[in-house]
């Protein structure tokens, strides 16, 4: 099977990307969607993210999304995925999930789609209405960088 026949499989699947952006802070930048019917995750926080076009990799899709709908352009790294296991409505299959760093303004971007971004803190999460598989990628990203090891040059 060739790449582009792989890739038309993932896009049938329901794979989707999804970009976990951190600050220095250690807060997550989620955005909330619109609450209008026929999209996936009405009403919800996430992460910004989308599924790819035809003939268009994992990383230019997360590439392209985070740009379309935020303005940003940063360096994003790919992460882990993880599965979407919902009502049809909510979205189902996997979402390869990115991760990345910005320190900015989150009501100074100019969203394209959804309600507004914020920076949200782990703590709060629980408050807010979130998919499933967004808290558990957060939960493994967390998990991932409380356990790295701190490098002699980043001590003090």
């Amino acid at each position: 099977m060739t790449d582009t026949q792989l890739q038309a499989e993932a896009i049938e699947a329901g794979t989707g990307v999804s970009a976990l952006i951190t600050n220095s802070r250690g807060e997550y930048l989620l955005h909330l969607r619109d609450n209008i019917e026929g999209i996936c995750w009405p009403g919800y926080w996430t992460p910004v993210g989308g599924r790819p076009e035809p003939g268009e990799s994992l990383a230019d899709t997360v590439a392209r999304e985070v740009a379309e709908e935020t303005g940003l352009t940063i360096p994003l790294e790919e992460f882990t995925t993880v599965q979407q296991r919902n009502a049809e409505h909510l979205g189902k299959g996997p979402i390869t999930i990115y991760t990345g760093h910005w320190d900015g303004d989150a009501h100074a971007l100019p969203l394209t789609e959804g309600i507004m971004p914020r920076w949200f803190p782990v703590s709060v999460l629980s408050r807010l209405r979130v998919p499933p598989w967004c808290r558990e990628a957060i939960a493994l990203h967390r998990n991932a960088r409380m356990s790295s090891p701190v490098s002699e040059d980043a001590r003090p």
